[in-house]
Formats: C-alpha cells, structure tokens, sequence
C-alpha cells in the first residue's frame, strides 16, 4: 500500500513527525490528502490513534496549522489522523454554496445525484483511510475520534455508529442535531434525499438517545460567544440516556475559531489518553 502513497510534506515536530499524503481514493473517485503526525517512533513503538475530523471549507491542513497539537500528542505519545473534509477535483461534483459540496462532506454516505457517485466520506474514513493508516504506518492499537463544527457532527456519528471501536468521542462546537439546523438539513436534504426518516442514522442527537450497546464517553466543549450556537449548533439537544458518560463544558467567552481549539486542545488530547 505504501507505493501508492505520495509523500508531500514532512516536518520534525517536538521529536516526532507531522506528514502529509496524497492517495487515490477508489472509495470517493478521486485524488485525496491526509495528514498524520506521529510521535518519536523508538519511545513510542505502537502509539494510540487519534483521528481529527475538520469543520466546513476546512482540509486537513486547518487543524495541523493551527490547533498547536503537535506538543502535547508528541508528549502523551498519541499518533493523530487528519482526513480532508469532502472529495475533491474538477470531476467531483460541488455547489456555489459555501456550505454544500467540495469542503462540505459531512461525512455520510450521499445516496442522491450528484452526490452519490464521490461523496461517501464515512466509508472512506471508516474503511479506506482506516486500512491506510493500519496497514502502511502499523497503526493497529486503540483508537479514539474528535472534530470541530461538521466535523464535530462527523467525529460523533462515526464514534456512536462503531461503540466498539472507538474508545472515546470528543467534540469542539459540533452540530449535534443535524436534521433540525439549516446546515444539516441543507446537506441531508441534497445528499440523502427529502426522506427525513434516512436523516436519523447520520443524527448524533438521535443515535445518542436511542444508544444501547457499548457506552461510548463524550467530551464536548462549546463557547458561550460562538456565533452559530443557537441557530446551527444547539449542544442542548445532545441528550443522553441516564448515566451515560457525557460531559458538555460551556467556556465563557469563547467563538467558534481555532483560537478556542487550540485552548482546549491539550485538555482533549487528556481525555482521549485516559480512555486509550
């Protein structure tokens, strides 16, 4: 699997390695990218994986530029996964709208055209890019998964949908309930069809109220000055069965930008060890 990797970025980083690839994707139809940083690999032989799924208009260079993850993921030992956040390229389809198509996957299967035919990014992360990272750089051990906004909505449905392979869930500023916010039902409605019935399965609110296997725990932090709290986020209608391991931290003062991830992020990274 290695040769159909292109190496286009490597950077020493805290004593490991911040990389970034491109590949095809036979799952999506096109060319992609991933980032991976990975910790020193003498003192660290077998590192846990992380994986980081960005927000809208994002790729995976946002979070390994900004975030400053770097330190403490080359300090507690945790190798890390960026995936881009949609198909890309001249034949893939897209929409003028920011907010809809190329850096708008959402991260489901898209059922409906001109979506169906590239836009499946939960299969390419769960499948394609998981036998990437496991079968090219060993990354075989526990895994846990956070994100950001959309991402946010992708780290949770990808979480709860796989209870046992997932050992931790977290979330910054995520769209919790998706068929019920202008950006999930914009996206639902061009990738998965007017059919809000189908909605339900790529709905973390939904997913996690009805949740009855494995208990998955959940950290998510949101900002009070965050812009798109009340209208497109509503952390709210996150609501747990009885005794479930979720946290919601409402940070006073705090937007929607990598300013608020990269206060938190080292916290996060905690978390995500303590359950790894």
């Amino acid at each position: 699997m290695t040769e159909k990797l292109e190496l286009l970025e490597e950077h020493k980083s805290f004593d490991g390695v911040q990389l970034k690839y491109r590949h095809y994707s036979t799952v999506l139809g096109c060319d992609m990218t991933f980032s991976l940083f990975l910790p020193n690999k003498e003192q660290f032989e077998t590192p846990p994986l992380v994986w980081w799924l960005s927000g809208l208009t994002c790729t995976d260079d946002n979070f390994t530029h900004k975030a400053g993850v770097q330190k403490k993921a080359a300090e507690l030992g945790v190798a890390m996964v960026m995936p881009d956040t949609s198909p890309r390229g001249g034949d893939v389809a897209d929409s003028a709208d920011w907010d809809l198509g190329q850096g708008a996957g959402f991260y489901v299967n898209a059922t409906q055209e001109p979506w169906a035919r590239n836009f499946r990014m939960y299969d390419y992360i769960v499948t394609e890019l998981t036998g990437i990272v496991r079968g090219t750089f060993g990354l075989t051990g526990p895994e846990s998964i956070m994100g950001h906004s959309m991402g946010g909505h992708g780290a949770l449905v990808i979480g709860l949908r796989n209870p046992d392979r997932f050992h931790a869930i977290s979330a910054f500023s995520p769209i919790v309930n998706p068929s019920d916010v202008p950006w999930g039902m914009k996206a639902f409605d061009a990738y998965l069809g007017a059919d809000k019935q189908t909605w339900a399965s790529w709905d973390a609110s939904k997913l996690l109220a009805s949740h009855d296997g494995k208990p998955v725990p959940i950290l998510l932090d949101q900002g009070t000055a965050d812009n798109f709290l009340h209208v497109q986020l509503q952390p709210e209608n996150l609501i747990a069965p009885e005794g479930y391991p979720l946290e919601i931290r409402m940070q006073d003062g705090y937007d929607h930008s990598y300013y608020f991830i990269a206060s938190f992020i080292d916290e996060h990274l905690e978390f995500h060890q303590k359950h790894l």
